[in-house]
């Protein structure tokens, strides 16, 4: 355990000093592009993803105080099944959550996985936000924790099962830079652990590291992408790469999004332990995600 413990930290330093080399040059170009020459506060950059989540992980940024974001994630069948299965139409699974401010810099949120029907909450902290001009600061630095319950029935009835038994934990340390108004990147070094696993040659916990990338199209237009490779901890049979790409399309009041995913799971805990399919094979699933927010306290700033 504390291999894997100083494993998480030794990644943590490592991606913050990866973010924080490119700062200087694009917290210039960032200012240049906003149209100031002489930048005698602190201006604080927001929009590195255009919303909290970047497709099943979550981003850096943060609901503001007083505001509502009703998500769903839908994953449809595998696109392989072909035409009997109308490449995947015919099968779908989904989440279904609600995340709020409590603060601009804290988050709490709670979802229902129709994947072996679990259930899911999590808490959501910003250390820091990256900041421009006077004072900069190179990234934005948040921290998550979450915990997952399947809720499906027990296979063996006969053992002694615990409700212990079926709870997973996570914890996220996300670091993230905005390059340019074109382009931002994330890294999320990730521990999960699982109370219970199949064979006890299994691990119980996976460290893997969250890759999120968006490249912004046009004005209301980015593309995504979402990966994890896992570092330590995966069975040879589930040490696929969870890898998840799409385009987030911006319209008044709510982010719609379009992906693939070789990922059927929804949660941290599903997608980083739980992942069998493989790209390769062309095992994965057209799907959408679709947020829209509601403000049930107006507070002066609504930004993301």
């Amino acid at each position: 355990m504390n291999i894997i413990v100083n494993k998480y930290l030794l990644l943590t330093m490592l991606s913050v000093a990866t973010l924080a080399s490119t700062a200087q040059t694009s917290a210039d170009s960032l200012l240049q592009e906003i149209g100031v020459t002489e930048a005698p506060a602190t201006i604080r950059v927001y929009n590195t993803f255009k919303s909290p989540r970047v497709i099943n992980a979550h981003s850096v940024e943060m609901l503001p105080a007083g505001v509502l974001d009703f998500r769903i994630l839908h994953r449809f069948g595998m696109v392989s099944k072909g035409f009997k299965d109308m490449f995947g139409l015919d099968q779908a699974t989904m989440r279904m959550g609600f995340d709020y401010g409590i603060t601009k810099d804290f988050t709490v949120g709670v979802g229902r996985s129709t994947l072996k029907k679990e259930l899911d909450a999590f808490v959501k902290y910003r250390i820091t936000q990256q900041a421009i001009g006077y004072k900069p600061r190179p990234v934005s630095i948040v921290a998550v924790a979450g915990i997952t319950c399947y809720t499906t029935p027990w296979a063996n009835l006969t053992r002694n099962n615990l409700q212990s038994s079926r709870l997973a934990y996570y914890g996220q340390l996300l670091v993230a830079h905005k390059l340019s108004e074109h382009f931002s990147l994330q890294l999320a070094p990730t521990l999960v652990h699982r109370n219970l696993v199949e064979f006890k040659s299994d691990d119980n916990s996976t460290v893997a590291l969250g890759i999120g990338t968006k490249a912004r199209v046009s004005r209301r237009v980015c593309i995504i992408l979402d990966a994890f490779p896992i570092l330590s901890g995966a069975r040879p049979s589930y040490n696929t790469m969870p890898l998840s790409v799409g385009v987030d399309i911006e319209t008044g009041g709510h982010v719609f999004q379009l992906h693939f995913s070789n990922t059927m799971g929804m949660n941290e805990k599903a997608f980083v332990t739980e992942t069998t399919q493989k790209w390769s094979k062309s095992e994965f699933q057209f799907g959408f995600n679709l947020s829209r927010v509601f403000t049930i306290k107006k507070n002066k700033s609504t930004n993301f």
